[in-house]
C-alpha cells in the first residue's frame, strides 16, 4: 500500500503568517472570498493555466456549506487556522432524502487534494443513521491535523489511495468506512455514545474482490472513548470493525486501545 509523502515539507511547513495562499476564505469579507464554495469556483474558472498546486487558506471560523472538489480540480491544498478553529459543518443524512455518499459535508473527487488544520463535521446525530462528515476519492490524497466528526458513516473513504496524519476521527457505528487503500497513522480515534440499542463499530471496510488492493491500516494510533461515552462505556458494546463487504481488510497495527 502506497504511503503519500507530505508534499514536499509543503503541507507540513505552510503558515499563514508568512506563506502565500492563491485565495483566502475569511467570513468577515477580509479575504479574496466569504465562503470555501467561492473559492473552489474560482480556482475551477482558472482552468488549465491555474498553478500546479492551489492553496486555499480557510480563516478561523465555522462555514455551513456543502463543499465538493470535483474530479476535474486536482492538486488542490486546504488550510485551516487549526482543528476545531476553522470548521466546515453540514447535517445532510439518509432518513432525510441525501444517500450516503450525497449526505457529505465535504466531498473530495480531485487526485492530488491536501488538508491540514481543518475539522469536518456532520451534526446529524445518531438518530439520522448514515451521516457522512468528510467522503474522499482522491488519489493520493493527504490530510494532516485534520478532524473528522460524526456518528454513523463519519469518514467515508470511498476509494483510491489516501493517507491520514495526526488527525481526530470520532463516531459510533461505521464511522471508518468505505474501499479505499487508506493508512491513518498516529491518528486518535474517539468512540461516542451511540443510540441505546446500538453498538459501536469503528471500521467498515468495504472490499468484495479479493484481487482489489485496498484496505484500512491503522498504525501508531490509540483508539479511546470519547468524553460523552467515557462514563457509560460499560453498558455499550464497541468493536473494532465488521466485514462490510465479502473480502473486508482491515490492519490495526501498534495501536493503543482504552
Amino acid at each position: 500500500m502506497h504511503r503519500p509523502r507530505l508534499g514536499g515539507k509543503l503541507l507540513t511547513s505552510w503558515n499563514p503568517t508568512t506563506s502565500k495562499a492563491d485565495f483566502v476564505v475569511s467570513k468577515d469579507g477580509s479575504g479574496t472570498h466569504k465562503t470555501i464554495n467561492d473559492a473552489v469556483a474560482a480556482v475551477a474558472r482558472i482552468g488549465n493555466n491555474r498553478r500546479p498546486r492551489v492553496i486555499i487558506y480557510v480563516k478561523e471560523g465555522v462555514y455551513n456549506e456543502k463543499v465538493d472538489i470535483d474530479k476535474n480540480l486536482k492538486n488542490i491544498m486546504l488550510v485551516g487556522d487549526g482543528m476545531d478553529k476553522t470548521i466546515v459543518t453540514g447535517n445532510r443524512n439518509v432518513p432525510d432524502g441525501s444517500t450516503t455518499y450525497g449526505s457529505a459535508t465535504f466531498g473530495v473527487s480531485g487526485d492530488g487534494f491536501w488538508a491540514r488544520d481543518v475539522t469536518f463535521v456532520n451534526t446529524a446525530g445518531p438518530h439520522k443513521h448514515q451521516a457522512v462528515a468528510l467522503r474522499v476519492s482522491s488519489d493520493h490524497s493527504v490530510f494532516y491535523r485534520c478532524s473528522i466528526k460524526g456518528y454513523q458513516d463519519s469518514l467515508f473513504l470511498h476509494s483510491l489511495r489516501q493517507f491520514y496524519r495526526d488527525c481526530h476521527i470520532h463516531g459510533t457505528v461505521d464511522y471508518i468506512i468505505g474501499d479505499a487503500s487508506a493508512v491513518l497513522q498516529n491518528c486518535d480515534i474517539f468512540v461516542k455514545r451511540p443510540m441505546d440499542h446500538q453498538s459501536n463499530m469503528v471500521t467498515a471496510q468495504g472490499r468484495d474482490d479479493p484481487n482489489e488492493n485496498t484496505g484500512i491500516s491503522i498504525m501508531e494510533s490509540r483508539v479511546r472513548p470519547a468524553p460523552d461515552f467515557d462514563s457509560v462505556k460499560h453498558l455499550f458494546k464497541s468493536y473494532l470493525g465488521r466485514p462490510w463487504k465479502k473480502y473486508s481488510r482491515t490492519v490495526f497495527m501498534k495501536t493503543d486501545l482504552d
